[in-house]
């Protein structure tokens, strides 16, 4: 049975039991040795990979972003589903609101940003109008809307290399320039996944106002703490939406030229 899915668990979204029959998997890449998790939903094979690694011991600034994607796609996966926690800086986009990316803007600074690095792999420059999935983003909104959660289909996601938060005239410039949330993981893994071939979606969850707009010091507890007390509405979107996403389903992600 061949793996099509893939869950990708930021911060607070650690647990792989939205699946059953769950088995431990290690895949080799040219990149470096990947573990992760492989299960069933509905009886189909699911793959679950925690992107902070063990404990949330990997920063966002050190996740091995191009052997994580090179392992999904040795293992047949074309639609990855990926969760985030983000700091909004768009007052409609509150805390524990959901937004499904359509957008973002780059500013990391040390990360390996393709699998073209020319010599063999040669040079290839990636169409990147369109980085999330519009038809994932689809099924995520309307399973969003069927479970009554308060969702935004689109958002544009400002990419930072992380690890500390952002200052307050970084997140104006931001706002400035279009972004609405502030995140640290969505670049260079979205635009790999398109060199890839894979249909990549972004589940960004809302966990406090940026730095400026909230009212307190920023803390990782806060977000894990909110991510965690909105772990069951993850947790239920991500099974319904892989219900609706079909083996067969066509996309133009599929073609990465």
């Amino acid at each position: 049975m061949e793996i099509k899915i893939a869950v990708i668990g930021g911060t607070g979204v650690y647990d792989p039991n939205i699946l059953s029959d769950i088995r431990n998997e290690k895949v080799a890449t040219p990149y470096g040795e990947v573990e992760l998790k492989i299960g069933k939903h509905q009886g189909r094979l699911v793959a679950f990979m925690n992107r902070h690694g063990e404990g949330h011991s990997i920063p966002p600034n050190m996740v091995n972003y191009r052997a994580n994607i090179d392992a999904l796609k040795k293992l047949g996966v074309k639609n990855i589903l990926a969760t985030a926690a983000v700091g909004s800086m768009n007052p409609l986009m509150q805390p524990g609101h959901l937004v499904f990316v359509d957008q973002f803007l780059d500013f990391t600074k040390f990360r390996q940003q393709t699998f073209f690095d020319g010599g063999n792999a040669g040079v290839v420059h990636t169409d990147m109008t369109e980085p999330y999935c519009p038809g994932l983003r689809e099924i995520l909104s309307q399973a969003a809307q069927s479970q009554g959660l308060t969702y935004h289909n689109g958002g544009v996601y400002v990419c930072t290399e992380g690890p500390r938060f952002e200052t307050a005239a970084e997140i104006k410039m931001y706002r400035m320039l279009g972004g609405d949330l502030a995140g640290m993981t969505g670049v260079p893994e979205a635009p790999l996944a398109r060199e890839m071939e894979m249909c990549y979606a972004a589940i960004a969850m809302v966990t406090n106002f940026a730095a400026g707009i909230s009212p307190v010091r920023l803390s990782h507890q806060e977000v894990v703490d909110t991510m965690i007390h909105n772990g069951e509405n993850i947790r239920k979107l991500l099974m319904q939406a892989i219900e609706q996403i079909k083996d067969d389903r066509a996309c133009s992600c599929h073609s990465a030229s």
